[in-house]
């Protein structure tokens, strides 16, 4: 019975995120709210079913691959470029804002010294709340009629930088959390890392520039074929191995910049992304949301880490409003528009979980703080909808 014990457990898993993942799709909140809650529940926080193995830990980290790889390869790069210098400065203040804030008020509360590495956790923790979920915005602004409007457009691209800005700033963070003598070496420790790091990006260029031109050759014979979602997704692995083994910069890190080579591939793009979503979302992308739920043990949460999970709500969703809306009014947008773009710029989700899992495995984030991280999560999900329609029709007209 243990020996295939896992197969009853996968069961349980899939049947659990889905119908859960149904119910919150229904209250017009993301169905990965659902999947968190299936593994708060199937966890230590309640019913204590099912541990978390290591087939348990390979399988949600093949899911989390392949949602940054979907995420890599979903990015319009013409939107980018309509709006690209505004959302690139929208995109900063809305990395920069909540990893100040979020990042000082774990510092403040949990860590005694200034010293690199008690700064360095601050750093990840600050991360989880950088990059943002425009799901539930473009949801919420499609029901309005506003998704066309330059706003809307702007608020998209803002979130598409933001995302590649956070992966960037994680690389930075990964590779630096794997030096902990970092300290000790001083500048030579930092350098090493920076140097990783740009060797990384060296190599996504110079990769990205062959494989492209070999993927565009593929594709106009076979577009719609199985053939070329099964060498994107390979392609997708072996630049996840590459980063992680080669360049000390997480796996994600990697996948994601996979999925951005391939993004321009007008023939094939779409069919590899609906190929690969087809495959996370039947698998491995409900194991990993799962994962995350299991590893949530709400009976450790005393009065500081419930302080700290209040606190950290509110500047969850004053960080981006802060943050977002004052980079589109640097840019010139009206106040208006700016308050639509800082709160659409609210919701995390996939993401924030991610950053959160590479913190915990990489010894940088306590297993304790995941109850007020996935609160704020949930809670971010939660208002932004409902406070973009409350800003939408009580202000002017969106342009």
């Amino acid at each position: 019975m243990k020996v295939y014990g896992y197969l009853l457990f996968l069961a349980i898993i899939l049947l659990s995120t889905k119908i859960l993942g149904i119910a919150t799709k229904k209250i017009h909140l993301p169905q990965v709210v659902g999947a968190l809650l299936a593994g708060i529940i199937l966890g230590p926080s309640c019913l204590g079913l099912i541990e978390i193995t290591d087939f348990i830990k390979k399988t949600a980290e093949i899911g989390v691959i392949m949602l940054m790889f979907t995420a890599g390869i979903d990015t319009d790069m013409k939107d980018l470029k309509e709006t690209g210098g505004k959302a690139f400065v929208i995109a900063c203040f809305g990395v920069a804002v909540p990893l100040l804030f979020c990042g000082s008020l774990y510092f403040f509360f949990f860590e005694r010294s200034a010293d690199f590495m008690s700064v360095l956790k601050a750093a990840f923790v600050g991360m989880v709340f950088a990059a943002t979920s425009v799901g539930i915005t473009v949801e919420t602004l499609n029901e309005l009629g506003k998704l066309k409007t330059k706003t809307g457009a702007t608020l998209l691209s803002a979130a598409i930088i933001d995302d590649i800005l956070g992966i960037v700033l994680l690389s930075v963070l990964t590779g630096l959390s794997g030096r902990g003598e970092v300290g000790a070496e001083g500048g030579a420790g930092v350098l090493l890392v920076a140097a990783k790091i740009l060797l990384f990006f060296v190599f996504v260029f110079a990769v990205g520039f062959v494989t492209k031109k070999i993927f565009e050759r593929i594709s106009e014979k076979h577009y719609q074929s199985r053939r070329i979602a099964i060498w994107a997704l390979a392609f997708c692995f072996v630049m996840s191995f590459c980063a992680e083994v080669f360049f000390g910069v997480a796996d994600i890190t990697g996948a994601f910049f996979a999925g951005l080579i391939l993004c321009n591939l007008t023939k094939s793009r779409q069919y590899v992304a609906k190929k690969v979503t087809v495959t996370s979302y039947m698998l491995f992308t409900p194991v990993f949301f799962a994962s995350v739920g299991m590893r949530t043990d709400l009976k450790t949460m005393n009065f500081g880490i419930l302080l700290f999970a209040l606190l950290l709500i509110v500047l969850t969703i004053l960080s981006k409003i802060i943050g977002c809306g004052f980079g589109a009014r640097v840019c010139g947008s009206k106040k208006h528009e700016a308050l639509v773009i800082g709160i659409g710029m609210v919701a995390r989700s996939e993401v924030a979980l991610m950053v959160a899992q590479k913190g915990i495995d990489a010894g940088m984030i306590d297993s304790k703080m995941l109850p007020a991280i996935i609160l704020s999560v949930i809670c971010s999900a939660l208002v932004t909808p409902i406070l973009l329609k409350a800003a939408v029709s009580k202000g002017p007209e969106l342009e």
